[in-house]
Formats: structure tokens, C-alpha cells, sequence
């Protein structure tokens, strides 16, 4: 229920936050749909926190905006501590893909360097065009089972107890062949 509250409040700021970084770059709905082929009137959807953005979409509009997903959704939270307890880590979920993202210990000011737990149920295939942000430093530690990562082409089958590092320029693909979901550790550190 705990996450269910948080969620519902990172929801409503994360609309207004996205309506702000729009209005920000003096972009229309119809220059933003251009720029990340998500439609005018889902784009609106997500602007009025009538829709909840799919992680395909969110990682669309952070591209065009030169944001990390985490920082974006830093943006949305009323404060940086520098201890992040278990219970205030926000999680967001994705329950169409089956995706699931805890901020373990989110972007800080003055700090490069973040740590995400993410999950992915069995068969789950999250897909993202570009990286936010180019040349990204990636380090994904499997906590438990296996996933399949794509990035520059080629397929990593990380299993668990390994670790896939690598820098982002492109596209990048996150897909669990199961039979049990996979929960990971990403560090995501700023070039």
C-alpha cells in the first residue's frame, strides 16, 4: 500500500515536471511528438497525470530532454538526503512491461553516480531507442536469474553473480528469458 502512496505522488509531479521541461524548451505537444514519436494526445495524457508513462515512453521524452530516467525522477522528489532508507527509496512501476525501478540511492547534487535495483518479470522486454544521455557508464549486476542485454548490437546473457559493464550511445534492450523474473543492481554514473 506504502509504495502505492508514493508512486500516486511521484505520478502527479512527474506530469507537471514533464509539462515544465515542454514549456521550458518553448516546444508545442506536436514538437515533442516529432522529436519522440509518442503521440500529441498521449503526450497531453501524461502532461494533465491522466496517464502514467510507459518505461518505453519515459525513456523516449528523457532522450529528447538529455535526462537520465533517474534524474528525471529525482527532479520529482522534495529532497536529497544522503541517507536513503529502505522505506523512503521511491519505486516505480511499469506493470504493463513488467518492469519495476527502485531508486536505491538516487542522483545527488554534486554526485555522478547512481544506484538503481530493477526487476523484470519472466519474459519482460523493456527496449530503449537511445541513451539519454550519450556515453553513459553502466555497470548491471545480477542479484538473482538472468537477463539478456543488448547494447551496440550485440546480446550479453548475464546470469546471476555477473556484472555487464559498458558506456551508452545507442539503443539498448533488457529482455528476461525466465523461467523467474531478474533482479538487478545498475550503477549509472554521468560522463
Amino acid at each position: 500500500m506504502r509504495d502505492e502512496l508514493v508512486a500516486g505522488s511521484v505520478d502527479s509531479r512527474l506530469a507537471a515536471r514533464l509539462g515544465t521541461l515542454r514549456t521550458e524548451r518553448g516546444w508545442s505537444l506536436e514538437e515533442l511528438s516529432r522529436r519522440t514519436g509518442v503521440s500529441r494526445s498521449t503526450l497531453s495524457r501524461l502532461e494533465r497525470g491522466e496517464l502514467s508513462p510507459t518505461t518505453s515512453a519515459l525513456g523516449l521524452l528523457c532522450t529528447a530532454y538529455g535526462l537520465t530516467m533517474s534524474r528525471l525522477l529525482m527532479e520529482v522528489e522534495t529532497e536529497q538526503p544522503h541517507l536513503v532508507p529502505a522505506a523512503r527509496q521511491p519505486v516505480w512501476r511499469d506493470d504493463r512491461s513488467g518492469f519495476a525501478r527502485r531508486s536505491v540511492s538516487p542522483p545527488h547534487t554534486g554526485l555522478r553516480a547512481e544506484l538503481i535495483e530493477g526487476t523484470l518479470d519472466a519474459g519482460a522486454v523493456v527496449a530503449y531507442e537511445n541513451a539519454p544521455v550519450p556515453g553513459v557508464e553502466q555497470h548491471i549486476w545480477v542479484l538473482e536469474g538472468t537477463v539478456e542485454i543488448t547494447v551496440d548490437g550485440a546480446v550479453h546473457t548475464v546470469n546471476e553473480g555477473d556484472c555487464l559493464r559498458f558506456r551508452l550511445y545507442g539503443p539498448s534492450r533488457f529482455h528476461c528469458p525466465g523461467p523467474a523474473r531478474v533482479r538487478y543492481a545498475l550503477l549509472i554514473v554521468l560522463p
